[in-house]
């Protein structure tokens, strides 16, 4: 399946299980500009479950939107488990969501490094204040690893809600 078309199909399906469990969803993006909001909100009937959502491309919107603290940012980077955590328990919050997904990565073509390379993304997932981090690493180019994280996000809530 195309992974656009397996995007749509995630997207309804996991509107289908937060509709029945009566649970509202946000989202915490970097690497994704609004990636996974844009798959969940392409599905119809979505307002049901979608408050809002978080496009948190910098550092200070991290800071100011989600409470993303100067020292995590100034130790680990906007591009780890600990940034992708506070990402999603600030996005949780703000949004007074049951369920949030952080998303910090580095896309490319540049802009990684040996410890950092180009594709790698952290993954933040808070389900009912249960904080759970998954690091992957992808690859592609820029659209390619961009659509990749959308999808894995979108999976990672499924299975976590089942």
């Amino acid at each position: 399946m195309e992974l656009q078309q397996e995007i749509t199909t995630l997207a309804a399906q996991l509107g289908a299980i937060l509709t029945d469990k009566r649970q509202t969803i946000t989202t915490a993006e970097s690497c994704t500009g609004g990636g996974i909001s844009y798959a969940l909100t392409d599905t119809p009937g979505s307002s049901v479950y979608v408050d809002r959502c978080f496009v948190t491309y910098s550092n200070s919107a991290k800071q100011e939107l989600l409470g993303v603290s100067d020292q995590t940012l100034a130790q680990y980077g906007a591009v780890s488990e600990q940034t992708v955590q506070e990402m999603a328990f600030g996005a949780a919050t703000q949004a007074n969501a049951d369920v949030a997904v952080a998303v910090s990565g580095v896309a490319g073509p540049g802009g990684g490094s040996e410890e950092k390379p180009v594709g790698l993304v952290w993954f933040g997932v808070v389900i009912n204040g249960k904080l759970q981090s998954k690091k992957q690493i992808f690859s592609g180019n820029r659209a390619q690893v961009r659509m990749q994280v959308i999808a894995f996000a979108l999976n990672i809530i499924i299975n976590e809600l089942k």
